[in-house]
């Protein structure tokens, strides 16, 4: 199959190209992957810390929410903001705060946490290929490998562009959830009942907005459906966060069910075409 050849001025790599998707992460930074510099790199660069500044203070400012729910949930000063240092990663610090403050037990809310952060994990297989950064960054740069970055990182046509999002999205971000917590934890007392208000719910329905738009396809709405059913009718019978995980299940499902109906439709058409 003869190679399809970007149109000049533009970097993005068609899934068709005997490379794949995958090509974008062997070309150098600002180039394309025959190695020609870019020549609209500066706007492209700009675009992309508007979209990551974007993100990243939307979601920072929601640390707040955070800091307010878990003083509300016993944690002290401290306690609340080292959790948004060292864990950073909302939705699990969220469903740790919560289980402590439905009286669970310590190790079973951290376990739940833990559960829910898993996914980072998968995030980062990823994430490393597409970046390739350096040895001595890379522990550093776990530490941004959240949700948020990687719905920036990922549409993203270069590597420099892909890591400028990165870079920008997770520094932002960092910066205002730190700084959003402390500032939640020191109010949290003039807001009354923080159960009232429910703040626990802001990380979740912020991820939401990032991955709505994500979905053009009927096969992807149909598996985020399928995802959203299984954590439902899942939580109340599993501990916190497995049913995140669980929810995974709904990929594979579709999938099966689109390749047998694919397969039912070709072997139709084959018959029709001999009934001829």
């Amino acid at each position: 199959m003869a190679e399809q050849i970007a149109p000049p001025g533009s970097d993005r790599v068609d899934d068709s190209t005997p490379d794949g998707p995958d090509a974008r992460a062997t070309g150098t930074p600002g180039t394309d992957t025959s190695g020609t510099a870019v020549p609209d790199a500066p706007k492209r660069d700009a675009e992309v810390v508007r979209d990551a500044l974007g993100v990243g203070i939307a979601v920072g400012l929601s640390g707040f929410a955070f800091g307010v729910t878990s003083a509300g949930a016993g944690l002290t000063l401290l306690q609340t903001c080292a959790l948004s240092l060292l864990v950073f990663t909302g939705a699990s610090q969220f469903a740790l705060v919560g289980a402590l403050a439905a009286g669970g037990n310590p190790y079973t809310a951290a376990a739940g946490a833990f559960f829910l952060g898993v996914r980072n994990a998968f995030y980062g297989l990823r994430l490393s290929q597409l970046l390739a950064l350096p040895r001595a960054v890379r522990p550093f740069a776990a530490q941004w490998v959240i949700d948020e970055t990687t719905a920036v990182t990922l549409p993203q046509p270069t590597r420099r562009a892909a890591r400028i999002g990165f870079t920008v999205t997770g520094l932002t971000l960092y910066v205002l959830w730190n700084l959003t917590t402390l500032v939640g934890a020191l109010g949290a007392e003039a807001l009354g009942d923080t159960n009232a208000w429910g703040l626990d719910a802001a990380s979740p329905a912020v991820f939401l907005a990032l991955l709505a738009p994500m979905l053009k396809s009927t096969m992807e709405r149909v598996t985020a459906g399928l995802a959203v059913l299984l954590v439902l009718g899942l939580l109340p019978v599993l501990p916190a966060g497995l049913p995140v995980l669980l929810s995974a299940l709904a990929a594979p499902v579709v999938l099966f069910l689109m390749g047998r109906r694919k397969s039912g439709t070709t072997v139709v058409t084959q018959d029709e075409e001999r009934s001829r």
